[in-house]
């Protein structure tokens, strides 16, 4: 009988996330003949949009519809799951704000192994998941195995994974709503109220194509000049990563990760950005990535299309003035 590995899957407005596609690979990688199991909650017409969107990438879809379910509360959702996930399951969650609020205390309900922020695995052998972690803002890989005889919950770093597009099936799509509120709605201390949408600065990131984004290796803020000069060379726009606003050197309408703004470029090159989760979590899309880091160890290079080891403050004027001449 085939593994059974379960994705949970984010979605909104009716379109699922860009992790929907990139937990099939990390599935594979699990196993690479379990079966892909897609987990939906949420409510209304948009869900069932969802859900059919997601058959034809996973084997089956698991519908939850109510009301309740029409924000993704982890309080809520948690006692849910806790009903319908089969015993002994490997469950797969995005390592965005809502899986690191909603796994640790839900693998302590299963009374199931966790595993948070996973950017690779390397199989099972005799009955032990073998992963790999990053410590120390990446510098260093760590090799967990882990025993999952009794599950696991795991939650899986955006962007560690391509998309998985390669298999197409025409997915049965089971309600489960009822057996998840079997027990009724469960009793929440918290609720929705509403969703403030951030403020759009002189530039819409979120609409550019070409984006050069520059971290805190550009050292000052009299260096921002030349970043500059190279996005008017490539017709981009500038964002950049949270130390820069930190530092208050750019608008947080520029800051690109799970605490700013959520981006698509076609090209996405980083400047002198190590590459945590929380600002990859801001890239969608699978854009052409050129990571341009001193550092040969900094994690972005991991999730880089090129990367260019060198002084960006060396690096960029050489490149602006290339692009320029090339440009004529």
């Amino acid at each position: 009988m085939a593994r059974e590995v379960i994705a949970y899957i984010i979605h909104k407005e009716g379109i699922a996330d860009d992790t929907a596609i990139e937990m099939i690979s990390a599935a594979h990688k699990i196993d690479p003949d379990a079966k892909l199991i897609a987990l939906v909650a949420g409510s209304g017409p948009q869900l069932d949009t969802v859900c059919n969107q997601i058959a034809a990438s996973f084997q089956e879809v698991w519908k939850i519809d109510n009301e309740a379910l029409a924000y993704p509360d982890a309080e809520l959702i948690r006692p849910i799951l806790t009903g319908i996930l089969p015993s002994g399951s490997i469950v797969l969650f995005p390592n965005n704000t809502f899986g690191m609020d909603l796994t640790p205390g839900l693998s302590i309900k299963l009374d199931t192994a966790y595993l948070a922020d996973v950017v690779d695995f390397e199989g099972i052998e005799k009955g032990k998941l073998k992963t790999v972690r990053q410590e120390y803002s990446g510098q260093v890989s760590t090799h967990v195995l882990c025993d999952i005889s009794k599950g696991i919950i795991i939650t899986v770093r955006p962007g560690a994974f391509k998309a998985d597009e390669s298999k197409t099936f025409n997915g049965s799509i089971i309600d489960k709503t009822n057996e998840a509120f079997q027990e009724g709605i469960p009793r929440v201390a918290r609720r929705f109220l509403e969703i403030v949408e951030a403020e759009v600065g002189e530039v819409d990131i979120t609409k550019s194509e070409i984006l050069i984004s520059v971290g805190r290796g550009i050292e000052d803020e009299d260096n921002l000049e030349i970043v500059f000069d190279l996005a008017e060379a490539l017709g981009g726009d500038v964002s950049c990563s949270r130390p820069i606003v930190d530092a208050k050197w750019m608008e947080k309408s520029r800051q690109v990760g799970t605490s700013g703004q959520t981006v698509k470029p076609k090209v996405y090159i980083a400047l002198g950005i190590s590459g945590s989760f929380q600002h990859l979590g801001g890239i969608k899309g699978a854009p052409f990535i050129v990571a341009v880091n001193k550092n040969p160890k900094a994690p972005i290079f991991q999730i880089a299309d090129v990367g260019v080891v060198q002084d960006l403050l060396d690096f960029i004027p050489e490149l602006t003035d290339k692009i320029n001449e090339i440009k004529g």
